[in-house]
């Protein structure tokens, strides 16, 4: 009472006190239609619990048309919906025939709103309030909430339709739907099932003056449909389908209801505005496209579609309206999986919009570094939350990107003159190295394909990096290089490596495919493959070795820790390359008999001119490893610093195993 006579710079006295549920049902003359005894009006006084005394009067105006608790409480009190005033217009104007308001616009009306209340003497006071009000995403503008009658499916009941006697409700077949189906990521079940237990009916009617319209005639006075509704839907189909949505526009009520024999109701009838909502187009997708317009690409049995992909927002649109039309009219999902994605983002974590100005163009992307950039991208992102795109991340795709394609270019260079045809290895023969290459490389597709088979792409993406540059980059094909430069063009070691890099390229041309499509379409023509890379299956390149890969993942790790002291030792300006430094390597017993298996390969795996090994093995556990600058030549093709470079007259910049190569028996490896 305080507050309210100090806002209106009233005064006042108690005259009595009361409870708020004693004014139920009280009237109070209209402030505005009272004044003219023509337009006399009385407002009952409803209870409603979101009226609160904290502030105000207590009494509140309330406009059932245009606000959802106002509708809840005047119908709860037995108000009938044809009772409730809605004079604000599809267009924001109040109706033409209003009174005193008549065709203004609703904003621009508020000023002639408080005038004519100030003119009659009803105005106490006002004043300009900041709240919360629903605005329009696009438009930023506020919207305006109208009471309208709509069109519902119902969720509960009997039946999915009124005339339908289903064995059980329409959320209950959605539901069970749901189990059925596989989610990727998995989070998106629980967010589908929250959304369809917790649904309220669907409203399917919307009031545009676009889409799809609802084909329905209701009578003037009781707003029941007509009773030929079904042979109207009929018709409504046959004219859509001769002429377009405009033919059934364009038709007027006689035209229609006579093509059902019903012309002489035409005066009594009204021609639905109402179009259907457009959730329901696209939802019934599964029959429209996958059973109508491209029929054939759906399953005969089960669901339609193996995969629906989408935002994560299509949780309450297509995948939710597409679950529901299958449920009704299949009893099921029309897909046996979803898969839902994050929105881009910049890399500050903001959505990427026009309005911002920090959205990224494909476009320019794709003309500026290519399609596959643009596609290595999304393929290396974690789709499961929102995707961050800016330049400085689209610079580290490129480097990405790069490190694959040279991988890529020293295979294909180094089996271009090979036939597999003619000159492959049986892989019982291949020497011990290539064996654990391609041990490797079928451990790595079976990781690959683990991933392909619930659509995780950026494992993939990050693995295949990482498999390039350490793998083959650090590793085998810098090991290789040797056999292959050095060793005769036809000799059992350097046909050995090609047969191993040849069905290396073969699968790595399909693991890269689904994310890298040019390149790979481009490097399988070079490779002399079939028609497209498109059309072949994953490789056949066996299984796993375990115990060869457990031993050549030992002898890497210490081939590491070598690497640290010849880095050393480079730092120190005693070496140049580590061709240049002898290893001296103690171990334990372990380790020992896995490097002394390896004979006297273990220096082109080391990638050095020579390694003694202690025979004396140390205590479990410990390693230790000398380096130091070889005192022999620089063999001027092969780069090996060897004491026996000159000892061939004729020859005297090369070392003898090149001698042997260029014009011996060459020499034997059997590991590396």
């Amino acid at each position: 009472m305080e507050k309210a006579l100090a806002r209106y710079k009233l005064e006042g006295k108690v005259l009595a006190t009361t409870e708020g549920k004693n004014l139920g049902g009280l009237e109070f003359r209209h402030p505005l239609y009272d004044v003219d005894p023509g337009y006399r009006r009385l407002s009952p006084i409803y209870l409603a619990d979101y009226a609160t005394a904290e502030d105000g009067t207590g009494i509140v105006h309330s406009s059932p048309a245009y606000g959802l608790d106002d509708f809840n409480s005047c119908v709860a009190h037995g108000m009938k919906y044809d009772d409730i005033l809605n004079p604000v217009q599809g267009n924001g104007a109040y109706a033409k025939d209003f009174a005193l308001f008549g065709g203004e616009n609703i904003w621009k009306a508020v000023p002639h709103i408080i005038d004519t209340l100030d003119k009659a003497g009803r105005l106490f006071t006002t004043e300009n309030i900041t709240h919360s009000y629903p605005h329009c995403w696009r438009h930023k503008t506020p919207v305006i909430y109208r009471a309208a009658a709509q069109w519902f499916i119902r969720d509960e009941g009997e039946g999915v339709f009124t005339r339908d006697k289903a064995p059980e409700t329409l959320r209950n077949m959605a539901l069970r739907a749901i189990e059925d189906t596989s989610f990727y990521p998995e989070n998106g079940k629980a967010r589908l099932r929250d959304m369809i237990a917790g649904r309220p009916d669907w409203c399917i009617s919307r009031q545009r003056s676009w889409g799809v319209p609802l084909p329905f005639f209701l009578h003037k006075d009781s707003g029941e449909l007509h009773p030929k509704t079904m042979e109207i839907l009929d018709v409504a189909a046959g004219m859509v389908d001769a002429g377009g949505i405009e033919a059934w526009s364009k038709a007027s009520t006689e035209e229609i209801l006579a093509k059902v024999g019903a012309a002489a109701d035409a005066p009594q009838y009204t021609k639905s505005q109402d179009i259907l909502e457009v959730w329901f187009d696209s939802g019934t997708t599964h029959t429209t496209v996958l059973k109508g317009s491209h029929a054939g690409a759906a399953h005969e049995n089960g669901p339609e579609a193996d995969l629906y992909l989408e935002g994560h927002d299509q949780h309450r649109g297509w995948f939710h309206s597409s679950l529901l039309t299958a449920a009704a009219m299949y009893g099921r999902a029309p897909y046996r999986g979803l898969l839902t994605h994050g929105f881009t983002v910049d890399s500050q974590g903001r959505k990427m919009s026009k309005s911002l100005g920090n959205g990224i163009e494909p476009q320019q992307v794709s003309g500026k570094l290519g399609a596959e950039i643009i596609r290595l991208w999304v393929a290396a992102s974690d789709y499961s939350g929102d995707i961050a795109g800016d330049d400085k991340i689209l610079a580290r795709v490129v480097d990405a990107y790069r490190r694959i394609r040279n991988t890529l270019r020293f295979l294909l260079a180094n089996v271009s003159d090979f036939d597999p045809a003619k000159d492959a290895v049986p892989q019982s023969e291949l020497l011990e190295i290539d064996r654990y290459a391609l041990s490797r490389a079928a451990e790595f597709q079976a990781e690959v394909l683990a991933h392909y088979e619930v659509y995780e792409f950026h494992p993939v993406v990050a693995k295949l990096q990482v498999y390039c540059s350490e793998d083959l980059g650090a590793f085998y094909l810098d090991v290789l290089k040797d056999r292959l430069y050095t060793t005769a063009p036809k000799s059992h070691a350097r046909r050995s490596a090609q047969t191993v890099l040849w069905n290396i390229t073969h699968a790595m041309l399909r693991w890269m495919a689904p994310f890298l499509s040019f390149t790979a379409e481009e490097a399988w023509k070079v490779f002399g493959g079939s028609d497209s890379i498109f059309l072949e299956e994953y490789a056949e390149i066996g299984g796993p070795d375990a115990a060869l890969l457990a031993k050549w993942n030992r002898i890497r790790e210490i081939r590491n820790v070598a690497n640290k002291f010849i880095e050393d030792l480079r730092a120190e300006g005693k070496v140049g390359s580590s061709l240049q430094a002898n290893l001296a390597v103690r171990a334990n017993a372990k380790d020992l008999a896995l490097l002394q298996s390896l004979g006297d390969d273990l220096k082109f795996v080391f990638i050095t001119s020579k390694v003694a090994l202690d025979p004396v093995p140390l205590a479990d556990g410990d390693l230790s490893i000398g380096v130091e600058a070889s005192q022999g030549q620089k063999c001027d093709r092969c780069w090996h610093w060897r004491d026996d470079v000159g000892s061939d007259a004729a020859h005297p910049a090369l070392c003898g195993r090149c001698v042997s190569n260029l014009f011996g028996a060459g020499e034997a490896r059997v590991h590396a």
